[in-house]
């Protein structure tokens, strides 16, 4: 699953790894400052999933730790089918 996201000025269509109710890695070689905000638009088979998350820890070169913030009250339904679907 890929997943567009913004956070300031940076912006990149990134592969989501390790996702869970409370956060995932996105993998990318931009950067983001931890504590920052990030959006989020995850592109699943059911639309568009709309999230914020909060950076949690960079690994320079391969990809950011994003911790959940929000996820848009009309796409919490999608977002839990999404969930549990990834992870059995």
């Amino acid at each position: 699953m890929s997943a567009y996201w913004r956070c300031g000025r940076t912006e990149d269509t990134s592969r989501v790894k390790d996702l869970s109710v409370g956060g995932l890695f996105i993998e990318t070689k931009k950067s983001c400052p931890v504590g920052a905000t990030v959006d989020l638009h995850f592109l699943v088979e059911d639309g568009e999933i709309t999230a914020t998350a909060t950076v949690r820890y960079v690994k320079s070169g391969i990809g950011l730790g994003l911790q959940f913030k929000s996820v848009r009250s009309e796409d919490q339904a999608h977002f839990t089918t999404m969930v549990k679907r990834l992870l059995h």
